[in-house]
């Protein structure tokens, strides 16, 4: 089934959910629980999280438009932020005119780290961990046989002298292949079970022993071509670009620029049971490598006078363990997506990541973006005021009219809206 659903948001919810549940092949069962017709069992709430005393429900919405590599998906989104999946979708849409989204991963490495102190010859104690690297790796790989049957497991380590403010520690990196699990519990067991060998080999301490979130082995690249004529011309072209190399140049406006990006990124992460914390620090710190914060994003014109997209950044995702196979939305999630791997569910987070990038963009270099979140708002706004059913739309269009959603004159045109009844 196409992604590409002309009036989509004008169908009711239901209508909605019937949609995509018959793409997805979804059982009733399943669709009752997206709907919330039958609730979460208390017992899952309390199994992921401590004292657990209930649930807090987030919004689920479908981004559409998405071809990536050549296949449509329904993007289940989570977010409370209203704007972030309509301009996702519209993204999409362009994009999807010269071929959707190009995605790469480039594998599934993740980083463990082994803080050694105490050490009277560092760079001695280096040469001595690379000569007991094999050691090591066994010894890892011992902790779980079933990762390394799947092709996983430690595959490589790297030693690092850091300079502190005290002295020079020892920091070992064990590179493991998670495979489609994001693996921090692999990786952890991994550091701690080969911390007292390491102590042995070094004479040193070992303190900390832990993933990085900075999985700059596991990144994910995402590019779309949008026509000039179909996003307004040269003039918008140009000041997309503008508004790029200002977030390229200005760590103030990369932030905003890269806080849009993962507007979309943490609504699918979230959606499919994923870590949106170890997500956007992994994010945050990609984009300081430089030593300067920058944009995630890169924008630029080909030969044709067409506006390219790409977005490259860390992606640490699975769709095994965790919340990924304990909550039951997450599952739905993947199954709406169709997504078999990890690397497919990276691409399409990231395709998300830079259709959101372009709606933010496009919107700043030309109505500003206020007019695109107008709409939006003044719904939220007409439903604190108290509107009911018709009289939301209404409350809505007027207050869109007259362009200003301040909450108090939503209620004076709500009260207009009842009197003319």
């Amino acid at each position: 089934m196409s992604t590409r659903i002309p009036g989509f948001y004008r169908l009711t919810a239901e209508q909605r959910l019937e949609m995509v549940a018959e793409a997805a092949d979804l059982t009733q069962e399943e669709r009752d629980l997206l709907c919330g017709r039958t609730p979460l069992e208390m017992t899952v709430a309390d199994r992921m999280v401590e004292n657990a005393i209930g649930y807090m429900s987030i919004p689920l919405g479908i981004g559409l438009n998405f071809k990536i590599n050549g296949m449509d998906r329904f993007v289940p989104m989570a977010t409370e932020e209203p704007s972030v999946i309509a301009a996702a979708s519209h993204a999409a849409k362009l994009a999807y005119q010269t071929g959707g989204f190009h995605v790469t991963v480039t594998g599934s490495i993740m980083r463990g780290q082994i803080q050694v102190v105490g050490i009277s010859d560092p760079y001695g104690a280096m040469g001595r961990i690379y000569e007991n690297k094999e050691a090591l790796l066994q010894e890892c790989n011992a902790k779980d046989p079933t990762l390394v049957s799947l092709g996983g497991g430690a595959k490589d380590l790297e030693v690092h002298v850091i300079e502190t403010a005290r002295k020079k520690m020892v920091v070992v990196h064990l590179l493991v292949d998670t495979k489609d699990a994001m693996g921090a519990n692999s990786i952890n067991t991994m550091a701690e079970a080969v911390a007292p060998k390491i102590e042995s080999i070094t004479g040193g301490q070992v303190i900390l022993r832990i993933i990085s979130n900075l999985a700059d082995r596991r990144l994910v690249r995402a590019r779309a071509v949008f026509e000039s004529a179909s996003i307004g011309g040269d003039a918008i072209v140009q000041n997309i670009l503008r508004a790029y190399e200002f977030a390229e140049a200005d760590p103030y406006r990369a932030a905003t620029h890269n806080k849009g990006i993962m507007n979309g990124i943490s609504a699918v992460v979230l959606a499919t049971g994923n870590d949106t914390r170890a997500i956007e620090a992994g994010a945050h710190a990609y984009a300081s490598r430089s030593g300067q914060y920058r944009s995630l994003t890169h924008w630029e014109v080909n030969s044709a006078g067409n506006l390219v997209g790409t977005l490259e950044m860390p992606l640490a995702v699975g769709i095994v363990g965790g919340a990924t196979r304990s909550h039951p939305i997450a599952q739905l999630a993947l199954k709406i997506m169709k997504v078999r791997s990890v690397e497919e569910l990276s691409g399409v987070i990231a395709a998300v990541g830079l259709a959101q990038n372009f709606a933010a963009v496009r919107a700043l270099s030309a109505e500003g973006i206020q007019e695109g979140h107008m709409a939006l708002h003044a719904r939220n706004l007409a439903v604190m005021a108290g509107a009911k059913g018709w009289e939301i739309d209404q409350t809505v269009e007027l207050a869109v009219q007259a362009k200003d959603v301040r909450f108090d004159t939503i209620t004076n045109l709500l009260t207009k809206v009842r009197n003319r009844r």
